[in-house]
């Protein structure tokens, strides 16, 4: 199984931990008095950075939410108080994509951007990539974070590097085959994306030499279906990986692929929250992902409610690593959730299902209020050659899974929209 750094990602958990208390606590002293957002949130708390002795220490630590550090940049444009350092320092701009309210500034330094490489090496190495690779990266390089980091990943494993912007799908299909990439890193829904081109064009994907495809930005690679269907189209495994822009690349999918991310602990510290209580809960029980990162003083991070949903397994995984992981990637997000007549519905199992019908080469979903009913209706693309009859096979399998009959209707070809980055497929609108 290759690796990125063998000694620490197969360590004993003490010595993971005691890994952890020396990089929080240098942390705390790096931004003590530097940073006013987080040296004024410790103060409230009347904390000082001596009083965090332990890892259970840092739950006397104040939460951290999206709220505050958006209205945070609000009240003190354009780049808000978590800032370490002063602004010359800074050598990276990025923002959010917004997709959950409004876009979020981020900058690193020239220390902390290697740092985003170094765990994007973690991601890469889990796939096992190496200098023998070339890594094609499909997207546009624009101001979201998205893939940026990867770039860096690839130059310290010692891979080649492709880059894919200013290209359109069927350019991005020939430049892969005439550079031999060997990788593709892309959203799940762009590879997906590509192979409809692929197949649109009779592009022989069996001339494109690769062997693994790294994917991030929204869920997918972790859905079994969406996986599965990935995977039959390019013929190669496909790796999962999660992570945030004001938070880092935290997680990654090695080669053993037991079913979750592995935490890159020796940057992060992970808490899993109940939503309900705000107590942390044990390993193997669901709740909010809590995370704080490790190695970006000028941006730091500290028990950030992601909004994730996760269970934590800590057992040694077979790959050798004993980095605990997610089991099950990311499970979903607290706020993604969505009641309909009563049942609790995740976009994530909505998709699963709908995956499962290969002849769905897209799908939207829309929650509405008809006479003060829910009601939910999906329109479904299929390839040029399906028979339209899936629809109500499709609604069968929801009804099942989900305990109400949504409205299922296929839709002429090119009417849904397609995505390069995150995908916006399900959409409430209600009264």
């Amino acid at each position: 199984m290759p690796f990125f750094d063998q000694p620490i990602e197969t360590a004993p958990r003490s010595q993971i931990n005691f890994l952890q208390l020396q990089k929080l606590r240098a942390m705390l002293e790096g931004i003590w008095e530097r940073n006013k957002f987080y040296t004024a949130k410790m103060k409230a708390a009347n904390l000082k950075p001596d009083d965090i002795r332990t890892l259970a220490d840092l739950r006397r630590l104040p939460l951290t939410t999206k709220h505050e550090l958006v209205h945070d940049q609000l009240d003190h444009p354009p780049f808000g108080s978590n800032v370490t350092y002063d602004l010359k320092k800074y050598v990276r701009f990025h923002q959010t994509s917004g997709t959950t309210g409004s876009p979020f500034r981020v900058l690193d330094t020239e220390e902390s951007w290697d740092w985003w490489g170094q765990c994007w090496a973690y991601v890469l190495s889990g796939a096992g990539l190496s200098s023998e690779d070339r890594i094609f990266e499909a997207f546009s390089f624009g101001p979201f974070i998205g893939f940026w980091a990867s770039v860096e990943g690839a130059r310290k494993i010692g891979a080649m590097m492709i880059p894919g912007g200013g290209r359109d799908s069927p350019q991005r299909l020939e430049l892969m085959r005439d550079t031999c990439s060997t990788a593709l890193c892309c959203t799940p829904t762009y590879a997906l994306r590509l192979a409809e081109v692929a197949r649109e064009l009779n592009f022989e994907m069996k001339t494109l030499p690769v062997r693994a495809t790294i994917h991030a930005g929204e869920p997918g690679a972790n859905i079994p279906f969406t996986k599965k269907r990935i995977q039959e189209s390019w013929n190669a495994k496909c790796y999962d990986h999660a992570g945030a822009s004001e938070v880092g690349a935290h997680s990654f999918e090695c080669e053993a692929q037991p079913g979750g991310t592995h935490i890159i602990e020796s940057e992060f510290i992970v808490e899993v929250m109940d939503t309900r209580t705000n107590e942390i809960v044990a390993p193997g029980e669901c709740g909010e992902l809590v995370i704080t990162n490790l190695g970006r003083w000028g941006f730091p991070i500290i028990r950030y409610r992601s909004g994730d949903l996760v269970v934590v397994n800590e057992e040694k995984c077979e790959c050798g690593r004993t980095f605990a992981r997610f089991e099950g990637g990311i499970v979903g997000r607290a706020d993604d959730m969505v009641t309909v007549r009563g049942v609790n519905v995740f976009p994530s199992a909505v998709e699963n299902i709908i995956r499962k019908f290969k002849e769905v080469d897209e799908f939207r979903v829309t929650v509405h209020t008809v006479k003060q009913m829910d009601e939910m209706e999906v329109e479904i693309e299929l390839a040029a050659d399906a028979d339209s009859s899936s629809a109500a096979s499709i609604a069968q399998a929801l009804d099942s899974a989900l305990s109400f009959r949504p409205t299922v209707r296929a839709v002429k070809r090119d009417t849904l929209p397609r995505f390069e980055l995150k995908a916006k497929r399900f959409h409430v609108k209600r009264e």
